[in-house]
């Protein structure tokens, strides 16, 4: 498939959406030797039923959908201590368990709760982290979140990600009449599922700015691409490029303030450079050829693009003050959507593996390329902020739908939507709301 003839099948796609659609996580594969751990059931320490929201179960579906943890049913529990004075060590270690978590919520004024929980090294038989961590009603599944990132950084030493936020434009309907298109947001793990924007025209391309409060992406309103920047959580938005001919797939700089565009303004699309606060325009490559899909480095010094300038799509890199683009991918005839791992060590991209279209990591200092994914059509590969995974859309029959693999390709996880198609994800970075930070 050339880029144009890609180009031209991407416009042309029209992508449904309904506001009650949600996504539900399935394990297909996890890794071996995952650590065994429980998280007891948290104890309620006031009148009536109590919350609303599960908060142990939360944690337990967060570390096992990570593959990294091997969470115990709660059924096989003999025990369910709330407080480390309650914990019988000898028995958890019966069980196999090598760390534990406990914990109780309290009342904490009108609508509020008070979690305190407890982490525990099963056969040391010492408490490795303890928080008291205020809560409300409608904050208690990000609450959850939060916890699970505590526990999975302690256990692996890498920061969690669980508390971010993916992006995903989904699809509802067969035909023409009545089309509808939404982007939406959601959490890691597809609850809490939110309308950004509602189009009757293709949506496409959305792009987290770095504080995670915008999203910019391309509308086919009035049938013409233009490119907006809009607020998650106001819905404020505004019209930044809107030229002559293609203006499509932002990118944001890690500073946030200017976006890497693909405008064809002047001829044939090339990557152009926008300045969200002088409201200047940089071009940044010119050929006769199809230059498309930049993405800057975490440094912000260099911007990787897909052309088909060697007669074949791959990617290239330019500074991001311009200069001479050099190629980047040698190995297949088909390399595209390149993105930068959190670290800058890598990329994740689409490669051809005889007819499938499939996502692997590039090694940016040996150049070795790993094929992750399995599908036929997979696409739009979005590392998470901690570079533990990549998101990105996949094929099942003839229904889009959403998959994640770890960078080593030992855990995958397909996240299925109940109700219509699903492509373009993007996972959100690090906030500075994250209670991690």
């Amino acid at each position: 498939m050339t880029m144009r003839k890609l180009w031209i099948l991407l416009i042309l796609l029209m992508w449904h959406a309904q506001s009650a659609a949600s996504l539900t996580i399935e394990i297909t594969e996890g890794a071996e030797g995952a650590l065994p751990i429980a998280i007891v059931p948290f104890g309620w320490q006031g009148p009536g039923a109590g919350p609303s929201q599960d908060i142990a179960q939360v944690i337990r579906d967060d570390l096992k959908r990570s593959g990294r943890f091997n969470t115990m049913p709660v059924k096989d529990m003999l025990a369910r201590p709330q407080i480390g004075s309650e914990v019988e060590f000898r028995d958890w270690r019966v069980l196999g368990m090598e760390n534990l978590a406990v914990g109780q919520v309290k009342p904490n004024g009108a609508g509020g709760y008070l979690i305190r929980f407890q982490l525990f090294d099963v056969y040391k038989g010492e408490q490795l982290v303890g928080y008291n961590i205020p809560t409300t009603e409608r904050d208690l599944r990000a609450t959850a979140h939060y916890i699970a990132d505590i526990i999975y950084e302690k256990l692996t030493g890498q920061r969690g990600a669980f508390a971010t936020r993916i992006a995903y434009v989904i699809s509802t309907g067969g035909g023409k009449a009545g089309q509808q298109v939404s982007l939406k947001v959601a959490d890691a793990d597809g609850f809490n599922a939110q309308t950004i924007v509602t189009s009757d025209e293709p949506l496409m391309s959305p792009a987290w700015s770095p504080d995670g409060r915008k999203l910019a992406y391309v509308s086919f309103e009035n049938r013409k691409p233009s490119i907006y920047v809009q607020e998650v959580f106001t819905g404020k938005r505004e019209k930044v490029a809107s030229f002559k001919g293609i203006n499509g797939a932002p990118a944001w700089s890690p500073d946030g303030r200017k976006l890497a565009l693909t405008l064809s303004k002047d001829g044939s699309p090339d990557i152009y450079v926008y300045n969200l606060n002088k409201k200047t325009l940089q071009r940044l490559t010119s050929h006769y050829a199809i230059d498309t899909e930049p993405a800057w480095s975490p440094d912000g010094s260099q911007i990787v693009f897909t052309s088909d300038r060697g007669g074949k799509p791959q990617i290239y890199r330019v500074p991001a003050f311009g200069g001479e683009e050099k190629r980047v991918t040698f190995e297949g005839s088909y390399n595209a959507r390149a993105s930068y791992s959190p670290d800058g060590k890598s990329l994740t991209l689409v490669t051809r593996q005889g007819s499938d279209f499939r996502i692997g990591v590039l090694d940016l200092q040996s150049n070795a390329l790993q094929i992750l994914s399995e599908g036929r059509l997979d696409e739009s590969p979005s590392f998470a902020p901690n570079g533990s995974m990549v998101i990105y859309a996949t094929k099942i029959g003839s229904k889009g739908e959403l998959a994640a693999v770890s960078v080593d390709g030992r855990v995958r996880q397909r996240l299925a939507l109940q109700e219509g198609d699903v492509r373009e994800p993007v996972w959100s970075p690090y906030t500075r709301t994250d209670r991690s930070n």
